[in-house]
């Protein structure tokens, strides 16, 4: 159920966005642009607005928007329920699930972080 309510949705969204785009193409430019800058996509010259600009709405952002949006329902973590099994990258690249790494009755350590 939860996966025809995104799908539902974001097909909604795409569509509105699409009708929006074709018809008033300078102002979803600048909303668009005014989004990018919040991931700083505008920040990096070699990647113009019209490199990504026009993919946004497009059959294959449907797809990908609903890819992330059905993969986060499998990740989700509820109190008193079990941990999510979520898929994890080794450092050779290998993707394993987080329950491969729990040996017997150990408990499992996550340590996140990184260097700048």
């Amino acid at each position: 159920l939860q996966k025809i309510l995104i799908l539902l949705h974001v097909t909604a969204c795409v569509v509105a966005g699409k009708t929006l785009m074709i018809l008033f193409p300078n102002a979803m430019k600048r909303y668009i642009l005014k989004q990018g800058e919040k991931s700083r996509m505008n920040t990096n010259p070699k990647f113009s607005y019209e490199n990504w600009g026009p993919t946004f709405f497009s059959f294959k952002y449907l797809l990908f928007v609903l890819k992330v949006k059905w993969k986060r329902l499998e990740d989700e973590a509820h109190e008193g329920h079990p941990a999510p099994n979520t898929p994890v990258v080794t450092f050779n690249g290998e993707v394993r699930h987080l329950f491969d790494f729990m040996q017997d009755n150990r408990p499992l350590i996550l340590n996140f972080g990184s260097c700048t």
